[in-house]
């Protein structure tokens, strides 16, 4: 080990001196061992993040249809049915055109809905899915009905039009004509999610198109299970697939159920 001396200082001088270039090599090595220490803590930190880590799952941004019933046949055509009143009335005022489908339960209490052709004409199967989901968000899944008549007409059968001496509401219209009818529709309906991308979509629709498309599914029925509890545990099974991070809420789970009770059951 080789020691300086400066000779112009005395020896308690040279002492002192080197005293102060120990305190401060000293406080260096504690801070550079400090800083060692927090940046260990942070990788350990974000080492065991990834470790938990689950994939990300975003839900998408919002389609317009969405404010309304919606699903995607096999062969890919968008089927619309109204919420409400309200809603019923601008799906035939405004996003049905005349070379859509037009379907409806033959029951009190059926929600308008239509087949968006966007020009292509739609095979027998989304014909029938349509039927199918036209029947699930009717009446009839609170009446627990196994099944209902369904009918389709174009859509200039579709009138506001009443016959003398009546008088139309919102959301309700006159079918003039010849109608295609499906009888004993059955009420069957799916839930389920798909991820692409990191994006989950979370929708419902007839069985055979859901449980395709979905990652994973569920199968509806009527039951005495009431809507709200339903959505939360079918949320809970959701979010234990996905995991806890998923962005996903009870009332994106209750916007795609019929009204009434229900009951599920794993595909």
């Amino acid at each position: 080990m080789r020691i300086e001396i400066d000779f112009t200082k005395g020896i308690r001088e040279n002492a002192e001196s080197y005293y102060a270039l120990s305190k401060k090599a000293k406080k260096k090595l504690l801070g550079l061992e400090k800083g060692t220490k927090e940046i260990s803590r942070k990788m350990a930190i974000e080492a065991s993040k990834k470790g938990k880590e689950i994939k990300a799952v975003k839900k998408r941004e919002r389609r317009w249809f969405e404010k309304y019933h919606w699903f995607f046949t096999g062969e890919g055509f968008l089927v619309v049915a109204g919420r409400d009143a309200k809603s019923n009335e601008v799906v035939v005022k405004k996003l049905m055109d005349k070379n859509d489908v037009y379907f409806h339960a033959d029951i009190h209490g059926a929600p308008h809905t239509i087949l968006k052709t966007e020009g292509r004409k739609p095979g027998k199967d989304s014909l029938a899915q349509a039927a199918v989901f036209a029947a699930v968000f009717s009446k009839a899944w609170e009446q627990k009905l196994p099944s209902v008549d369904v009918y389709s007409a174009r859509p200039e059968q579709v009138s506001k039009s009443a016959p003398t001496g009546e008088s139309i509401g919102t959301g309700a219209f006159m079918i003039y004509g010849e109608r295609e009818w499906y009888k004993k529709t059955p009420l069957s309906l799916s839930i389920g999610f798909k991820q692409t991308d990191g994006a989950l979509e979370l929708f419902s629709g007839p069985p055979q198109t859901v449980e395709k498309k979905a990652d994973f599914s569920m199968r509806l029925s009527f039951g005495d299970m009431p809507k709200g509890e339903g959505a939360k545990r079918l949320l809970g099974i959701f979010r234990s697939k996905l995991g806890k991070n998923a962005q996903i809420t009870i009332d994106d789970v209750i916007a795609l159920l019929p009204n009434g009770g229900i009951a599920f059951s794993l595909q």
